[in-house]
């Protein structure tokens, strides 16, 4: 039927929880659809079936919130931790609707983080086929030569999980002794890809900063700093969700764009003679 969605992902989209904490809940039995504990692949009609959750009926679906964090290092970007380590949720005040950050940032790396109760923008911003931009700077141990940034651009530094994809890449300054600061972009998600990519070409990381998420960034921001974003940047981000390329992200499809002149007549109507 065509309402019907998976059950996860009503859960995300009523604020319960993320879509993979919310498999978990229903994975635990403390789901129920008409009264019966349903697997996590259900479909479901919100609009004719009932569904609690631990015995709750499931809340309205909340107004959709988009914010950006400038995302200190120290945190965590989980909601729960076993060894009791300071989340970025804990940097939410003032925040009523629950939210869910997109993606994930390292304990020790900081920058740009998006936070949205949007589970559908949120899945797709993460998935692999979207190749979302993420532009990193990195400070690096010894200023990498153009042998590892042409390894690096064309996508030949082999990982233990893998060749990492191409990026782009440049020196954006050097230090007093041998170490830079390495402006580079990439569009996987793996888990401390740049770390990883860097110590294999013997440029150790020491500092990572998130400069911007999806072209979303955190100029003007302070760290630990959390702002809503504009109408732009939320039609930026639904753009590149769809597939569309970064570089033309929110701009009005079909306007605003100069139209190709017609080429002008050479002196006397001739026509011009082609090179051969």
């Amino acid at each position: 039927m065509a309402d019907e969605i998976r059950l996860a992902k009503l859960l995300a989209q009523r604020g319960v929880a993320s879509r993979r904490a919310a498999e978990s809940l229903i994975e635990q039995g403390r789901v129920t659809v008409d009264g019966q504990v349903v697997p996590v692949v259900t479909l479901v009609d919100a609009s004719t079936q009932e569904v609690r959750v631990d015995g709750k009926p499931l809340p309205r679906e909340p107004e959709k919130v988009y914010f950006l964090m400038y995302k200190p290092r120290g945190y965590i970007t989980g909601r729960d931790d076993p060894e009791g380590r300071k989340s970025v949720l804990e940097l939410l005040e003032g925040v009523q609707t629950r939210v869910e950050p997109v993606g994930r940032l390292d304990l020790d790396t900081e920058g740009a983080l998006l936070l949205t109760n949007d589970g559908d923008l949120a899945h797709q911003l993460t998935h692999p086929s979207r190749k979302v931009p993420k532009r990193y700077l990195a400070k690096v141990y010894r200023t990498p030569d153009e042998s590892d940034l042409s390894k690096i651009r064309a996508g030949k530094v082999f990982l233990e999980d893998g060749a990492a994809a191409a990026a782009r890449v440049r020196i954006a300054d050097t230090t007093d002794g041998t170490n830079a600061w390495v402006e580079i972009t990439v569009t996987e998600g793996r888990n401390r890809l740049i770390r990883r990519l860097f110590a294999r070409l013997g440029h150790p990381v020491s500092k990572l900063r998130r400069e911007s998420f999806a072209t979303i960034s955190i100029r003007g921001l302070e760290r630990g700093q959390v702002r809503p974003l504009t109408g732009n940047e939320i039609r930026r981000l639904r753009d590149i969700a769809a597939g569309r390329k970064p570089s033309g992200a929110g701009r009005p499809r079909g306007k605003g764009f100069a139209k190709a002149k017609p080429p002008k007549k050479r002196p006397g109507g001739g026509k011009r003679r082609r090179r051969g």
